[in-house]
This record gives structure tokens, sequence and C-alpha cells, in this order.
């Protein structure tokens, strides 16, 4: 909260403070505003929630169901793709700025490996470059770090399977 201003939700936080700002946006054109929104959309719409299933049902869903591992499997890699895709022919999502689409897609595309299994990188070649020349930036060391000043919890124990799965009666194995 900023003022009387209310902003959640990753992409529109980005987009508020690169407006904001005048920061991190491409060319004041209709066509570079359609691109950035429509790629803001797409991680908003598509890969987190993808990304984040597979996540869930790979290594934290209480059961191990075959058809929501592999649906969500295939959706994380199907969006991976499309972005690893993109970053082939250009150096930044929106061409040869960085802008908040790519920070945007760093926040989901650097857990690669916990959504879709060691090794995944191998798949994503462009996009590990977009990752990796990200994660050296000064401000995604800072943002990396915040969670250095925290301590979570990492067992999964009746408290943390409560606070995960409130609508289900489980116990901790």
């Amino acid at each position: 909260m900023e003022g009387d201003v209310t902003v959640f939700d990753s992409s529109a936080i980005l987009l508020y403070l690169a407006e904001k700002t005048g920061k991190f946006l491409p060319a004041k054109t209709d066509k570079a505003r359609a691109e950035l929104l429509s790629w803001m959309f797409f991680v908003s719409s598509g890969v987190g929630p993808y990304f984040g299933q597979s996540v869930h049902f790979r290594n934290y869903a209480p059961e191990k169901l075959p058809y929501a591992i592999n649906r969500y499997v295939f959706e994380a890699q199907r969006h991976a793709g499309i972005l690893n895709a993109r970053l082939g022919k250009q150096k930044y999502m929106l061409g040869d700025t960085y802008t908040i689409v790519d920070m945007n897609v760093w926040g989901w595309a650097r857990l690669i490996p916990t959504v879709l299994g060691e090794g995944a990188w191998e798949k994503f070649l462009n996009l590990k470059r977009l990752v990796d020349e990200i994660s050296a930036r000064p401000a995604a060391q800072k943002a990396v770090a915040l969670k250095d000043r925290h301590k979570f919890k990492t067992e999964m124990d009746e408290e943390a399977l409560q606070a995960m799965f409130p609508h289900l009666k489980v116990k901790a194995a």
C-alpha cells in the first residue's frame, strides 16, 4: 500500500512501479504496450499457475495423482518452451531492452529445477541464459537474499500439513 493506492499481485506491482518511475518499460508505442501486457498476462495466467501446480502435485500433494502430475508438468514445460523459443530470437522478452516482463519471467523461471526436476535446464537454454543474466544483477541478488532474513519452516509435520491442506484431515507420516 502506498498512500491510498493498494496494489497486489506481482505483475500488477511490477507494472505499477514501472509506470510510476518510467523505468523498465518498452518504447511508448501501441505495439510495444500490447506486447508488454500480453507477456505480463501470459506469465500471470499461464506460467505462474502451471509452474505452481507442477510443484504442488510433484512435491507436496498428499496423494500422488499421475494425471495431475502429468498435466501440470506438461503445461509447465509447454509454457517454458514458449518463453525459451521467444528468447531464442532476441535477447529479452520484448527485444533488446530489459523490461518488467523479463523480471516477471525471472521470478518463476529461476525455479525451473523445482518445477520440472533436476536436468530440466537442458531443454531451456535460452531461458537459462536470461535467468543467469538477471540473477547476476545486484537487485536480483538482493531480492533472493530477502529469504535469508527469515527462518522458514521446512519440515512437513502435522502443523504444516494442516496449513497446506486445511480442507483435508491429514496427519504427518
